[in-house]
Order: C-alpha cells, then sequence, then structure tokens
C-alpha cells in the first residue's frame, strides 16, 4: 500500500492586532516567539515536519499562504527551520481563508499529486506535541477516504470568543459527523453548549485531499474556484515565492472555508461521501488571539501574575506584566495587562483584551506608524532601528546579514554618514568602490547612486546618521536590488 502524502498549508495572513503593541503589521504576532525558542509560526511549521515516521505518511513540503510583506520573514522563519523546497504563495489582497486553501489546493495538483493538506492557522499554540500529532494522523487517514475533517477543540469553559462544532452521529470512536457550525454564542448559549456535552470549539484546522476540496468548491462557490483558476494561471514565479496574478485574484470573492463549503456539507441532507468529521482534541490548544489568552498558557506565580522581563510587581494580583526594554513596576492592582516596548505601552483591564484592536484603528486613522513598525524595522537584507530623530536629522542602527547587500539606490532629499562599528562593509559610492573595517566611516552625499554590502561572515553592524531636507523611507529610487522589490 502507498503511503498517503501529506502537505501543511500554513495560513498566514493575519495582522494580530489583538497583540498590540508587540504584533504589528509589518511584523505580526505569528512571526514573534510569545511561547517558547520559536516563532508561532515555526511552531505550526514544526507540527507537521516532526511527524513520526513510520505512520503510513510521506511528507510533502510545506505551502504557505502569506501576505507579500511578510514573504522574507516566512522564507527565513523557514530557512532557519532547515525546511527547503517549500512554496510560498503570495496573496496581493486578502479574501479570507476559502480562497487562499483553492489556491493551495490547485498548487498542490500543479506537479500531479492530489496531497492530503493539513490546513492550520500560524498563530496558534499546542502544548501537548505528540496529542496533537496523533490526533492529526487520525484526520489524514479519514481525509484520505474522501472526508473533510476538521479538529474540534474539547472545551473547559463557556467560551464567547469562539465558534463552535456541534458533533452529530459517531462514525468511531473518536469521529463525529458535523451536524452544523455555529456563530460565537453569548455568554448564556455558551453555558448551554458546554452542559450538553455536544459541542467542541472551532480551531479552524482542517485536513483533507487537494482534489475533495476542489470538487466541494467547485461545486458550492464556482465563482471563487473559477477566480482562484485564473489568478493561478497567471502567476510569476520569483525565487521562493510565488506571485499570484492581482487583478484575477482582486475579482475573487471573499469568504471563510467554514461559510464556503463546511456548512453547506452538514445535516442530514448532507450526502455521505462528502461529508465534514469531527474530531476532538484535547491538546493544550489556543488562539492566543488576546493578550489575556497568551496570559493563560504562562507559568504564574502565587498572586496569579505572569511577569516577563524586568518587572516589579508589589500587591499586584491576576495581571499579565510584559516589560520589553524598560524597568516595570505596579503597586497595589489587580487583573491589569501592562505591555511595555520601546515605543510604546499598553494598560488594559483583562477583560477588555480583545478591544485592543481599537487602538490600531485609531493609530491608522491618525496617519500613525506604531500599528505598522517597530522601532526596529526588519527588512530581507537584515534590520534598521531608530535610535535618535530631530529637525533635519535622523540616527539608525543597521545590521546587515552575512553575505546580503541593500539596493543600489539613490535619494534626492538626504545625505547618509556611515560609520561601521562591527564587521567589514564594502561601499559602492558613485563610480568607486572600497571596504570599511570597525571604526571607520563615509559619507553619501544627496543624489550619489550608492549601495552597503556585507562580504564577511558576521553580522555588520553600522551606524547611519541622516540628514536633509526629507528623511521618509519613500525617499529611495532602486537602480538593482537582488530582493525584486
Amino acid at each position: 500500500m502507498q503511503p498517503t502524502p501529506l502537505q501543511a498549508v500554513i495560513l498566514s495572513g493575519g495582522a494580530g492586532t489583538r497583540l498590540w503593541p508587540f504584533s504589528r503589521e509589518a511584523y505580526p504576532k505569528q512571526f514573534l516567539a510569545l511561547t517558547g525558542d520559536k516563532t508561532l509560526f515555526q511552531e505550526a511549521v514544526t507540527r507537521i515536519s516532526t511527524l513520526p515516521s513510520g505512520q503510513g505518511i510521506t511528507l510533502c513540503p510545506p505551502q504557505v499562504i502569506c501576505n507579500e510583506m511578510h514573504r522574507f520573514l516566512v522564507a527565513e522563519q523557514l530557512r532557519c527551520l532547515g525546511i527547503e523546497g517549500s512554496r510560498i504563495l503570495l496573496e496581493p489582497v486578502a479574501r479570507n481563508t476559502a480562497p487562499a486553501l483553492t489556491l493551495a489546493a490547485l498548487s498542490a495538483q500543479a506537479g500531479g499529486g492530489d496531497p492530503v493538506l493539513v490546513v492550520l492557522p500560524s498563530d496558534h499554540y499546542v502544548r501537548n506535541l505528540a496529542g496533537f500529532q496523533a490526533r492529526l494522523l487520525e484526520a489524514a487517514r479519514q481525509a484520505a477516504q474522501g472526508w473533510l475533517v476538521t479538529l474540534g477543540i474539547t472545551p473547559n469553559r463557556p467560551e464567547t470568543g469562539f465558534g463552535y462544532i456541534r458533533c452529530g452521529a459517531r462514525l468511531d470512536e473518536n469521529a463525529s459527523v458535523v451536524a452544523g457550525f455555529t456563530e460565537k454564542p453569548d455568554a448564556a448559549t455558551a453555558a448551554r453548549y458546554l452542559e450538553t456535552g455536544q459541542y467542541l470549539w472551532n480551531s479552524g484546522i482542517f485536513i483533507l485531499k487537494a482534489s475533495t476540496w476542489l470538487t466541494q468548491i467547485g461545486i458550492h462557490r464556482p465563482d471563487i474556484a473559477e477566480a482562484c483558476t485564473r489568478a493561478l494561471a497567471h502567476s510569476q514565479a520569483d525565487g521562493d515565492f510565488i506571485r499570484i496574478d492581482a487583478k484575477a485574484f482582486a475579482d475573487c470573492p471573499a469568504d471563510s472555508i467554514d461559510y464556503a463549503v463546511m456548512e453547506k456539507l452538514c445535516g442530514p441532507s448532507a450526502p455521505a461521501a462528502a461529508g465534514v468529521l469531527v474530531l476532538p482534541l484535547d491538546a493544550g490548544w489556543s488562539d492566543l488571539g488576546s493578550w489575556a489568552t497568551l496570559g493563560e498558557v504562562k507559568p504564574r506565580d502565587e498572586q496569579g501574575n505572569v511577569a516577563i522581563g524586568d518587572v516589579f510587581a508589589r500587591d499586584t494580583r491576576d495581571s499579565l506584566l510584559y516589560a520589553q526594554s524598560r524597568f516595570l513596576a505596579t503597586v497595589g492592582v489587580d487583573n491589569l495587562i501592562v505591555i511595555e516596548t520601546a515605543d510604546a505601552v499598553l494598560v488594559a483591564h483583562r477583560d477588555k483584551a480583545q478591544d485592543v484592536r481599537v487602538i490600531t484603528d485609531h493609530l491608522r486613522l491618525n496617519e500613525r506608524s506604531e500599528h505598522l513598525y517597530h522601532t526596529k524595522v526588519h527588512r530581507p537584507w537584515g534590520a534598521f532601528q531608530s535610535v535618535d530623530t530631530g529637525s533635519r536629522y535622523q540616527v539608525k542602527r543597521l545590521t546587515i546579514h552575512p553575505g546580503a547587500s541593500l539596493s543600489l539606490q539613490m535619494h534626492h532629499h538626504r545625505a547618509e554618514h556611515w560609520i561601521v562599528v562591527r564587521g567589514t562593509a564594502r561601499v559602492t559610492r558613485g563610480e568607486e568602490s572600497f571596504l570599511l573595517t570597525e571604526n571607520e566611516s563615509t559619507y553619501i552625499p544627496v543624489g550619489v547612486r550608492h549601495r552597503l554590502e556585507n562580504p564577511g561572515s558576521i553580522p555588520l553592524e553600522i551606524i547611519e546618521v541622516q540628514s536633509g531636507s526629507y528623511l521618509g523611507e519613500d525617499d529611495i529610487v532602486r537602480y538593482q536590488d537582488h530582493y525584486n522589490r
């Protein structure tokens, strides 16, 4: 018997606004190491890449669906895991999970195969990896027979922040036919769901064959299927990335996997061969959708506090205190969330954790940048961090990866001074090229083409002093760029 090909599909399009100020649009929560040494995205990939061998499956390289803004973050974090051969599909616009899965299924079949797809959000937490993987392998066996399978989380409280799955007839000891999906309930309805024992939380994790999904999306949402087929047919390969055709994908309706297909296959009239199964999962799962839920997966002290970083807490109970760059102290408070970063501080009551997104809405409407960038901004060549800003000047610290280089570029309004503090730099300035080592510097006048490269084997650290009438990041003309920006 041939092993079943299994392929992870990592959905990584979220902005994580409820975990502001740690999560920013340019560097959202899935790319942060919030629960361990790996980022949430890397943990999602690892749950599939470390499946035990000899289980009747063969692993295919994962596919990732992400925002174009995050493509280099995805590629770098996969590289750090040693994952090779993955396909990174770049969504030109957000169209929810049903179009994303359709693109992934079409891409999975492009090479002539028909793998079982494991569709995972990129920002979940699972404490019990072995328990999760055992359920996943069970779900994969059901999916290989043509079922659409989802994992439902065994509820431990009447939660109003999740959708629910109603379990129908038992198929075997664990699997049940899904009788219906329900929206997020009010508190009384959630308590009733918990009492009946017939409901599970909707995890958003789906396991199904590529062909099974394409058949069902073609039946129930042919408009999505047709738009995605056109968008992928006109896509362009760009190194590790697949750029989905912007015009065709913009015409695609937005819909979720649940609404587009799953709900239409539930109930007594659904054909058995195309039904939806649910397997219960009790493995310490969390969607990490807010600061309150993050606090639930972290160890607490005797007063019920989660304190991370340089924190002093006196007469403080049941609070989440997170200091990233400064000393944080609390006295005589309860049930607070206090999150400190280099450029922003959040203070909220634990009961209002879901409302943090209103802050990012305010920042966006007022054309501020704190919802978009951290003080440290990541680029494919490394990162830069603002040190000081004033009238007509700005100081940044640049870190360039070994072997990486900035684009060959020019600025209309600013000059730049570069001082090497660590490593060796290769500088292109006009028609000349030269090396700079530690404690050496150079000057780039306004209007001169220039490039900064790291030819060494250690990170290159530069202090950059910009001066001029306009210092915005959009004052840049690129002539050559290794990253096709």
